[in-house]
């Protein structure tokens, strides 16, 4: 009995600091953004430099994204976050432009679902995207057709194993910046990679293609962290992926002999 009132007063509290939340929007915030999945959701209380993506995700309201990670600055590259807004025309993107008062926003439409079940069919028919639960999930929410497109040329290219930290499988790349973000202004300022080449032949890459020892990558691993699709791997994962065992990783990483069995 004690355990269930704990129970409602732990939930009674949750209720009050909703309320007192949504309040403080109302009085504080003085702006007011409507955004809906199916139908309209009501108004909620944004700040006046929040993308409506921000917005959306500070009240529990889901835009799905691809490209935009919150450690990077948002360029809206992969427009998976495209919301339907009154009195425009195109598509926006959520990520990128910014809520304003009394704007009013479908997040869910017949015509934003049609967008982003496109952009992911356009993606699979090109990619590797089976080591991305993230957009596998998009896949099967959206009722994405990955078939859709079978004369599509596919990304292949070869696995590039030249350092000791992580290999790069550019065939699971689907250029979404966020690895030359951090690599760049956005955390390290080291630009060891950027992009390379043109329209469909656009890759991630060195300069001059150079191998990662050779350029100023200090092999911290934060392109590792941000990306989305396996492109970037560990190398200790993608070994053991590999069948290779601890034992075998180990003496590969210090060089050291491996003990003989007495």
């Amino acid at each position: 009995m004690i355990n269930d009132l704990f129970g409602a007063i732990t939930h009674a509290q949750d209720e009050i600091v909703k309320a007192l939340r949504a309040e403080l929007f109302e009085l504080m915030l003085q702006k007011r953004l409507a955004l809906n999945r199916d139908q309209w959701l009501g108004e909620i209380g944004i700040q006046r430099s929040d993308a409506r993506a921000q917005a959306a995700r500070e009240n529990e309201i889901n835009i799905p994204t691809i490209c935009f990670h919150e450690a990077t600055t948002a360029n809206g590259l992969c427009r998976m976050c495209v919301v339907e807004v009154d009195g425009m025309r195109l598509l926006q993107p959520a990520c990128i432009v910014q809520a304003a008062a009394n704007m009013k926003v479908r997040t869910r439409s017949e015509r934003v679902d049609r967008a982003r079940r496109t952009v992911l069919e356009m993606l699979a028919s090109t990619m590797d995207l089976s080591e991305s639960e993230e957009i596998q999930s998009m896949i099967r929410e959206y009722g994405a057709d990955v078939e859709r497109f079978p004369d599509a040329v596919r990304r292949e290219v070869a696995l590039k194993d030249d350092n000791p930290m992580y290999v790069r499988d550019y065939s699971k790349c689907l250029l979404c910046w966020r690895c030359v973000q951090v690599c760049a202004d956005d955390a390290q300022y080291t630009y060891a990679i950027n992009f390379n080449g043109r329209g469909f032949e656009t890759q991630i890459g060195t300069f001059f293609d150079r191998t990662i020892p050779e350029t100023t990558c200090v092999l911290c691993g934060q392109c590792v962290g941000v990306c989305p699709t396996g492109a970037l791997k560990p190398k200790r994962e993608y070994l053991l992926q590999q069948g290779v065992s601890p034992a075998e990783i180990s003496v590969m990483n210090t060089g050291r002999r491996k003990r003989k069995n007495v």
